[in-house]
């Protein structure tokens, strides 16, 4: 073997569908990612669909921000939390940076590689797989305090792109930024009741513009966070995929995880990591 990369997932504390619109959000780059080793030989190894890699090493016809050298290179996930459906932790944009940065290309053009393939986003998953950290999108700005974290399983994955179309097609999303820009700006000094106040923002957005982001299973999740004193959404688009859960201290963390455990929920612990 040549060399390995390990790269960052990503995990959306607030701001979703606004960041759309140009208004900022808090990201964690955690350790469900993408690992990507580079051996002699020629070729992609890949789980499942290799578009996002076979472009991010510009083997695609466009290549965008260059060619990647004649190797073999093979993607894995890493640190799975051994779902049977994807959890939304963004695997194809840690797949892009981790091909850039193993093909020793320019990191930055993935930003474009990923929009060009995917077709849509705000780059706030490549983003938190280029940087590490806890950081607010887009002008990187590190979060000042210690989160006490976890993400949990809702019990079904969920499709983005029905849901953001939904979002970019309501006249209303005016305010909606405005308050999600807020909401944002206060997560420092306050981080569980503006989790608790985004939440509510985002289930009034999405009865405003028609969108499928709640879920029984996420507000049961909510309910278990707020019953210890902490808070908890969907991270994302919403529909399914993983809730996001703050809790005031370790303690109160680890009850919290018993407590979902025991409802079928399985928790997906994290940690924060920093860039590869």
């Amino acid at each position: 073997m040549l060399r390995r990369i390990q790269v960052p997932g990503k995990l959306v504390l607030i701001g979703e569908y606004a960041v759309l619109d140009g208004a900022p959000a808090w990201v964690a780059a955690v350790d469900r990612g993408v690992t990507c080793e580079v051996w002699e030989g020629e070729g992609i190894e890949v789980p499942q669909d290799d578009r996002f890699v076979r472009a991010a090493l510009g083997w695609d016809g466009r290549a965008i921000g260059g060619v990647a050298p004649p190797h073999l290179y093979r993607f894995s996930d890493w640190n799975p939390p051994g779902l049977q459906e994807k959890a939304g932790f963004g695997g194809s944009a840690a797949a892009v940076v981790a091909a850039r940065r193993a093909a020793g290309l320019d990191p930055g053009a993935a930003f474009a590689i990923h929009h060009a393939v995917q077709g849509s986003g705000s780059g706030i998953d490549v983003f938190a797989s280029l940087h590490g950290g806890i950081r607010r999108f887009p002008d990187g700005k590190l979060l000042p305090v210690p989160l006490h974290l976890v993400a949990v399983w809702s019990g079904r994955s969920a499709k983005t792109g029905p849901r953001v179309a939904r979002y970019q097609a309501w006249e209303g999303r005016g305010h909606f930024v405005e308050k999600s820009r807020t909401l944002v700006e206060a997560f420092p000094e306050d981080p569980i009741a503006c989790l608790r106040d985004a939440y509510a923002l985002l289930q009034e957005m999405a009865a405003g513009a028609g969108l499928d982001y709640d879920s029984v299973e996420h507000q049961s999740i909510a309910a278990a966070a707020a019953a210890l004193g902490g808070a908890a959404k969907p991270s994302g688009a919403g529909g399914g995929d993983v809730a996001v859960a703050l809790l005031p201290d370790p303690d109160r963390l680890q009850a919290f995880v018993a407590r979902i455990t025991e409802m079928g929920l399985p928790p997906i612990p994290v940690q924060v990591v920093g860039p590869s």
